[in-house]
């Protein structure tokens, strides 16, 4: 299969982390890169990278974590390159799958995907423990800052009150189109 095309997927959680560093010195033909939460059903640009693909072409991926949400979401996509000819291969892992393997490697695909779902389930359990142990000790958790202040908030209510453009307000204020429907919608309430 090394005759084909090396192909890098990326995924990240948020818009502010950095993608890049995941194959940092690999040699790659064409990377590509989401910025997604892994549980998103819709991760266009691994959708994009699985559409081309091709037979001979190995798929290369930072870790299990990244490709997949859970470990039958990994073992499907792996095993459905590795039947269309597709390597796949995990950095962090040092795994490569192709198709003709063993057992034993089979057996290795999914107590590493259980590993890497279990790692992120731990993560999640202990930011929800964070989480709350801040707000018990009487308001130092606060959440997330607010992107607007009141202020503009109001003003942004007001000027898509008049018809402006919101997709124009988003670009103006600098917050996504999301964000000025939620801003929006606090007014509505």
């Amino acid at each position: 299969m090394a005759n084909g095309q090396r192909i890098g997927y990326t995924r990240v959680s948020t818009l502010d982390q950095n993608n890049a560093r995941q194959l940092e010195g690999i040699s790659l033909d064409k990377v590509f890169a989401d910025k997604a939460s892994g549980k998103d059903l819709k991760r266009p640009q691994l959708e994009a990278a699985l559409t081309y693909l091709r037979e001979g072409d190995t798929l290369v991926v930072h870790s299990m974590d990244r490709l997949a949400r859970n470990l039958d979401d990994l073992r499907r996509i792996v095993l459905d390159l590795t039947k269309r000819g597709i390597a796949v291969e995990f950095i962090k892992e040092r795994l490569t799958f192709t198709g003709e393997d063993s057992p034993m490697a089979n057996l290795l695909l999914s107590v590493m995907g259980a590993f890497a779902q279990f790692e992120r389930e731990l993560i999640k359990e202990r930011q929800r423990e964070g989480i709350a142990l801040a707000k018990a000790k009487g308001g130092v958790y606060r959440g997330r800052v607010p992107s607007l202040t009141s202020d503009q908030a109001a003003q942004l209510r007001s000027r898509a009150a008049a018809g402006e453009s919101k997709t124009k307000l988003a670009r103006e204020y600098g917050i996504s189109r999301a964000s000025t429907y939620n801003y929006l919608a606090v007014a509505s309430s």
